[in-house]
């Protein structure tokens, strides 16, 4: 990367955020932008996530771009190689590799108070921007716990997202960590090839029938001869899960009957009364993001499998302890325990107008206007950020309002920055974020996630729900549509010592 390249926009991350950007960028006539990615190549979290049977738990058919939709997706719920070609096809197909900068990881990046600009310095060298795009994600750097005696375990040990493939787990004693969304698809995956699996799960996930299917070939040329019908069919898929917002936002007590599904659906399987104690939630269902799968309870039923109904405390030596004093002696450890969401790594390189950095105007909550733009950081907008999150639809919508509002942002500064007005920037006012947070926040009261009687990763250390939207994709949409300027604060940049003389002599 040449040294002092300055671009209009930068994006940093190459995965559906990222990628979207880029297109958006495109599509509005704006060519001058780079995407710094950290890798060698483009997928975000479907590249980093390769653990066998890894899978979207959204259908394929609405976890994808509106504007690139693929008529071939081989099955209801796709594989993570299938979701990692669609965005390899979408790089190509909308000609965006030559703005990508592979093994570009930002280091750090300070806003530029006198110039206007962010100062980006990456693994390949720096450059400078007008606006800053985070489109790095909350599941892109892996969370493992700080547990004693870990560092003395001479197994091996490896996180999901960082599976090692030339590992072979077959004929060992493997231990998983974690019962969440990754835990759930690894543990069906690799029960029949290894000796002995136990499973050390806090809190019991509730779990619901995952209803894919192969799309037949007939399906698969309909959508593509009759685009109406792709059309269609994203559309019904969309409408249902809007329906579905109410009883997590508004009315938890509804949730009651999906309950009983998702318990029907455990105690058909797992019939030791011992065993589906330990597997039953004591909490609200949807309180926790609900998990899907037809192969997680039959997998524990099997005889090579333990379920350790505590956390793990401790390791000495091989032996892994739980918090309820159970043992299990290992081959190999597999975190399956999520990543850092509500403390982001990127909020500590990322430096703002007044010398703080992200991460340090978020210490008590993360907090963003409208989900994309922080107070303090002028041009500067984070996709999925602070309270987007979604507990049953497609994060793809939300990507692509926030994109909306990211091209309506630059309209904003290019019609401010007509003509002679010179350079500006806008920076959200913190009376319009703190308004906004309030709003989100009020809202969250009475949702599932707040009242459900769980201990999820959507809350952040002081136990505020800053991750997901207490709303329905419609309505984001409808909030991010246009950037109101009485919102921001228009930052203009400082007349030149020359230009400020040549005006006085006028």
């Amino acid at each position: 990367m040449a040294g002092h390249e300055h671009v209009r926009v930068a994006v940093i991350g190459s995965g559906f955020g990222g990628l979207g950007a880029a297109v958006r960028l495109r599509r509005a006539g704006v060519t001058d932008f780079v995407v710094l990615e950290r890798r060698d190549s483009v997928g975000g979290t479907w590249r980093d996530n390769s653990y066998p049977g890894c899978a979207c738990d959204v259908p394929s058919h609405l976890y994808s771009f509106s504007f690139a939709p693929n008529p071939d997706w081989p099955r209801n719920f796709s594989g993570q190689e299938h979701i990692r070609a669609y965005l390899e096809k979408v790089a190509d197909t909308f000609g965006l590799r030559p703005h990508i900068r592979f093994g570009s990881e930002v280091l750090s990046a300070r806003w530029d108070t006198e110039a206007l600009h962010w100062e980006i310095e990456t693994g390949r060298g720096t450059l400078t921007a007008d606006m800053l795009v985070s489109a790095t994600g909350p599941l892109s750097d892996p969370k493992i716990p700080d547990i004693p005696g870990l560092d003395g375990f001479t197994g091996k040990v490896f996180h999901s997202a960082r599976w090692d493939h030339d590992y072979d787990l077959r004929g060992k004693r493997v231990a998983v960590i974690g019962t969440g969304a990754s835990a759930i698809q690894i543990v069906p995956s690799i029960q029949p090839l290894v000796d002995r699996l136990t499973l050390f799960q806090r809190t019991p996930p509730w779990v619901m029938p995952r209803m894919d299917r192969e799309i037949s070939r007939a399906e698969r040329w309909l959508h593509t001869k009759v685009p109406p019908t792709r059309a269609l069919r994203r559309r019904m898929l969309w409408l249902i899960r809007e329906l579905q917002v109410g009883a997590f936002t508004k009315h938890p007590a509804q949730l009651g009957l999906v309950e009983k599904l998702a318990r029907h659906h455990m105690t058909k399987v797992v019939k030791d009364p011992v065993l589906r104690a330990k597997l039953t939630p004591g909490y609200r269902i949807g309180c926790k993001r609900i998990l899907l799968s037809n192969t997680y309870y039959p997998a524990l039923v099997e005889p090579n499998v333990d379920v350790v109904a505590s956390g793990l405390r401790e390791v000495r030596g091989n032996t892994l302890v739980a918090a309820d004093g159970t043992e299990a002696e290992v081959d190999a450890v597999v975190f399956g325990t999520g990543f850092h969401v509500t403390d982001m790594p990127i909020a500590r390189r990322i430096t703002g107008a007044d010398g703080i950095t992200l991460a340090e105007a978020w210490k008590d909550g993360m907090e963003a206007l409208r989900g994309s733009t922080a107070a303090g950081f002028p041009n500067f907008m984070t996709v999925i950020g602070p309270n987007t999150g979604l507990g049953n639809s497609s994060m793809i919508l939300i990507i692509e309002a926030q994109l909306n509002y990211m091209v309506d942002y630059l309209r904003q500064l290019g019609t401010l920055t007509a003509g002679s007005a010179g350079r500006a920037a806008l920076d959200a006012r913190p009376e319009a974020v703190r308004s906004w947070t309030d709003h989100v926040q009020r809202r969250m009261a009475r949702t599932v996630w707040n009242t459900g009687g769980c201990d999820s990763w959507y809350l952040d250390a002081n136990g505020r729900n800053t991750t997901v939207w207490p709303g329905t994709t419609g309505e984001f949409a409808k909030v991010t549509r246009r950037v109101d300027l009485a919102e921001y604060e228009v930052l203009r940049a400082p007349a030149r010592a020359g230009q400020r003389k040549a005006e006085a002599t006028r």
